[in-house]
């Protein structure tokens, strides 16, 4: 349970607004405690039957993966698509650190299976998910509730042509509905939860349509679920400091599923209200140069995935969504792109919590395979040219159209990689070499806003912060997020500034944590002067979060790039007029060797570059691997996942205005 000093700075967080929609919202859960306890729900107002929706969601015909006719593509794919879903067979789930896990037979759809404990089960509304001691981490035991899975299986049945799979995916549908009912339970907590459920529930019965696999009286209960679903989410869109990826996941969900599930009466008035908002808060959350305003990587692909799919499925429905629209959406495309010419990895920061719409395959790097669905989209050849081999949900999405224009998409000839600057964003990378070779240096700088909105919950305390990827491979990153609700020690370390690669001035945080998911008071970051050409690149740039100390400090920092030497120079600039205690933080990539030259010099090595690292004489080199005490030296690519790796840390004192200077001179390749 949260304290009373949490839930007063989080009134103080909400306007007028915000405060009537909380208050009628608890007025509205008051009588639905009451009338749901007396086995009242709504009903959906459709004629029991078999629905015939407007359109279909994919063409992959049953069992053509497995035929003679398959072509290396398909045969590749239903092999890894087997290999992933014989295990669901056996109810067995691999999520957020859990792997191999055991949901049950019939699955146990209540149980947070990291503990081993069973979630409440009375009304959901009730329920507090933020409290550890009575339902566990609240994302273990909604991630198989998003049922995610059960596409997989459908995906299985239209790939192999075997029954089996959708036989299987409805046990699980027809379990759930029966453990689930209406408004008890965690899984009916949470809007954006039932958003994503019902997206995959439309998805999977699409694909196991001609599997013949429910019976009209199980057709009628799904149905009916679904519509429970969509009529919730509708009532309890979110608003205010809340209205974030929450509210684009809500209204994509109510807009794919009213146009697929037509024949409820009220489809017509849910589909106009979502598409309203999904037009509206496209355009509000994203900057005009395409980054998402939550200022967390792991949010924008979230989104992303959510408004892309409702595009596709608006088009297949023949009720496109407007120009302004999908001109945002390729906006937000681009930038990944930006992202992904500089290494095999995306250069993390923000929260991330290993959350996605739907598995349409290649679900290991999400972002190259919905950057694969975009290209074809947009007709960007130069998105084709960064996706690898992660185009196999530009088949599930688009169909057989889709993947010819895939393929007689041309990649350009220019391969040179370019600097870029999001000013609007904050985000600024530093690039040179060419996509796919091993020449290749990107360096992404952070001098953004900490997060969205007033709470800006996403957001982590990294202004000035900095990534380094050399041949493809990363060398200096962002160390991750880790956890939300288990462990607060470490989400209070993954989002604070001692854990990024910026600076600390007596120790502090640049901007203050209210909570896990809001701040106050925020460092305030400026650009104040970019240039870049094909010769180098030069970045400086500035923030106040130290002007809250008895003696404020202003720290600036300046990224010079030659590219000619391959030397990056970082100049850190501290103004004040007292004393002060200065650390420098670097966090190396787990898979870097580090090897000491000498004094505050370091050899970094990776699989494919070596990079030699100077720190400033006056800085003396503290180095932390795995340590629990202090927390440092680590790195987490997933939800309840780290591993140890290695830190440096530049420490010194001094009294009025320092300066110190560090340099990278990198060697490439090997």
């Amino acid at each position: 349970m949260q304290s009373v000093n949490w839930y007063f700075r989080r009134l103080r967080t909400m306007g007028g607004a915000e405060l009537l929609w909380r208050l009628r919202s608890a007025l509205r859960d008051k009588s639905d405690r009451y009338l749901i306890g007396l086995g009242w729900q709504p009903g959906s107002g459709r004629a029991p039957g078999i629905p015939n929706p407007p359109f279909r969601l994919a063409d992959v015909v049953p069992g053509s993966w497995k035929s003679q006719q398959a072509t290396a593509d398909e045969a590749r794919w239903v092999e890894r698509l087997v290999t992933q879903a014989r295990p669901i067979l056996d109810h067995r789930l691999s999520f957020l650190g859990l792997d191999d896990v055991n949901l049950g037979s019939p699955p146990d759809w209540h149980r947070e299976h990291a503990l081993g404990i069973a979630t409440p089960r009375h009304f959901s509304a009730a329920i507090d998910y933020r409290d550890r001691q009575v339902t566990g981490d609240c994302k273990l035991v909604w991630e198989p509730n998003r049922h995610h899975h059960l596409v997989v299986l459908a995906r299985a049945y239209r790939a192999t042509g075997e029954r089996r799979y959708a036989e299987a995916a409805v046990r699980h549908l027809l379990s759930w509905i029966d453990a689930n009912p209406f408004g008890f339970g965690m899984n009916w907590r949470s809007p954006l939860e039932l958003a994503i459920r019902v997206i995959n529930w439309t998805w999977a019965i699409d694909l196991i349509r001609e599997a013949d696999a429910l019976s009209v009286p199980a057709w009628n209960k799904v149905l009916e679920a679904a519509y429970l679903h969509i009529w919730d989410i509708h009532r309890k869109f979110s608003q205010g400091s809340s209205a974030n990826n929450h509210l684009i996941g809500e209204a994509a969900g109510v807009f794919i599923a009213s146009l697929y599930f037509d024949d409820i009466p009220a489809a017509p008035i849910w589909r106009e209200s979502s598409r309203q908002i999904l037009e509206r808060e496209i355009l509000r959350q994203t900057y005009s140069d395409g980054c998402n305003r939550e200022q967390a990587l792991g949010y924008h692909l979230f989104v992303s995935q959510f408004l892309l799919t409702a595009a596709v499925t608006a088009r297949s429905a023949g009720c496109d969504l407007s120009p302004s629209y999908w001109h945002a959406l390729e906006r937000m495309f681009a930038y990944l792109a930006s992202l992904a010419e500089g290494g095999d990895s995306l250069p993390m920061y923000g929260d991330a919590d290993d959350g996605y719409v739907l598995d349409l395959g290649d679900s290991a790097d999400h972002a190259r395979s919905w950057l694969a669905v975009a290209s074809v989209l947009f007709n960007r050849g130069d998105f084709k040219q960064l996706v690898g081999e992660h185009y196999e949900p530009v088949r599930w999405l688009l169909g057989t159209p889709g993947w010819k224009s895939f393929n007689l998409l041309s990649k350009p000839t220019d391969t040179a990689l370019k600097s870029h600057a999001f000013r609007e964003a904050g985000y600024y990378i530093i690039q040179s070499g060419h996509v796919e070779a091993p020449d290749r240096i990107s360096l992404f700088i952070d001098c953004g806003e900490l997060g969205y909105q007033s709470i800006a919950a996403h957001g982590h305390a990294d202004a000035l912060s900095f990534t380094l990827r050399v041949s493809g491979d990363d060398v200096f990153v962002d160390p991750g997020t880790y956890d939300y609700f288990t462990f607060p020690q470490w989400r209070q370390y993954f989002r604070s500034t001692r854990a990024h690669n910026t600076a600390t001035v007596d120790h502090r945080d640049q901007s203050h944590m209210l909570g896990a998911f809001m701040w106050g008071r925020r460092a305030n970051s400026r650009c104040e002067a970019w240039t870049a050409s094909p010769d180098g690149a030069r970045f400086v740039g500035s923030h106040d979060g130290y002007d809250q100390l008895a003696d404020p400090v202003v720290h600036r920092r300046t990224i010079d790039f030659d590219a000619a030497s391959r030397k990056v120079s970082i100049e850190d600039h501290f103004s004040g007029s007292g004393a002060h205690t200065y650390e420098l933080w670097f966090h190396l990539a787990e898979a870097c060797v580090v090897m000491p030259v000498q004094e505050g010099v370091f050899i970094l090595e990776t699989t494919r570059a070596r990079v030699r690292f100077t720190l400033d004489r006056a800085l003396t080199p503290v180095i932390y691997r795995g340590s629990e005490d202090p927390l440092a030296g680590w790195v987490s690519r997933g939800y309840h996942r780290k591993t140890p790796t290695t830190t440096i840390v530049g420490r010194a004192s001094g009294i009025g205005t320092v300066g110190f200077l560090c340099e990278l001179r990198i060697e490439v390749p090997l």
